[in-house]
């Protein structure tokens, strides 16, 4: 084992001859962190796509401009819950929709699994149907 001196940027430093054995690092499980914009965007964007309409189309029944459509389906602009509602309605479909959507989204991101079943103490009877598609079944 041979020791020589290595000079970089005015410093010296003594370095072996032999390979040095690193400890593997350790594998850190990191997630990325799922951003609501991102989700709501892309959900936005494949519900004008299966339509087959185009951002035009959408941003003209929203009113809104294409620009800031364009935008928030990018996931570059948080659209304000006035905004969804608007582009919900051009799009027809209902807002809860899209917040399922987006939600079985991130909890698929997470690793959380959310069951689709109603907890039984909410099926009882005497409980009345909740927004506007429950009234309709």
């Amino acid at each position: 084992m041979m020791r020589h001196p290595v000079h970089a940027n005015g410093v010296t430093r003594w370095v072996s001859d032999e390979p040095v054995r690193r400890q593997p690092a350790p594998e850190l499980k990191e997630r990325a962190v799922p951003i609501l914009r991102h989700e709501i965007g892309e959900v936005l964007r494949d519900v004008r796509q299966r339509q087959g309409r185009t951002l035009r189309e959408v941003s003209h029944d929203a009113r809104v401009s294409l620009g800031y459509l364009s935008e928030v389906e990018r996931g570059q602009k948080e659209a304000s819950s006035e905004l969804l509602a608007s582009i919900c309605e051009a799009l027809e479909i209902p807002m809860s929709f899209l917040l399922r959507e987006v939600s079985d989204r991130l909890a698929d991101q997470e690793g959380v699994a959310i069951p689709d079943t109603v907890p039984a103490e909410m099926t009882a009877d005497d409980v009345p149907p909740v927004g506007t598609l429950a009234a309709r079944t």
